[in-house]
């Protein structure tokens, strides 16, 4: 029996200073490990317990994200596995006050639900 689509997860991050290189942007390393941890928090809704990332598949950088903007991540399941799962995660960049809103980040991670052991676990078993 699958679950029905769950809604995104979304994460906001206001980007400060000690987040960025030395061009006054995010840090690309640093984005990832955001990415990251979007995907990995709507895997755990999904698989209802813990999971681990097994490949992180490609991500864009379309535009910096300044020091002082906020940046939304949404991370949605887009496909189900017996034991894993791809989650898409975009990333919004948004000055604060005035200015549009704009697609900044882009990626796909495979996380895989895991029992006490670290081992596979069904996602079916998260129901």
């Amino acid at each position: 029996m699958s679950l029905p689509p769950a809604p995104p997860t979304v994460l906001v991050e206001m980007i400060f200073p000690d987040q960025a290189n030395h061009y006054g942007t995010l840090f690309g390393g640093h984005a990832l490990a955001l990415m990251a941890r979007a995907a990995f928090v709507a895997a755990c809704r999904r698989a209802a317990g813990s999971v681990v990332m097994a490949r992180s598949e490609r991500v864009d950088f379309a535009t910096p994200i300044r020091v002082g903007e906020m940046l939304e991540l949404r991370a949605e399941i887009l496909r189900e596995g017996r034991s894993s799962m791809t989650v898409a995660v975009r990333g919004i960049a948004q000055p604060i006050g005035a200015g549009a809103p704009r697609p900044a980040l882009d990626g796909k991670f495979v996380m895989v639900a895991v029992d006490a052991d670290g081992r596979p676990r069904p996602l079916s078993s998260a129901i």
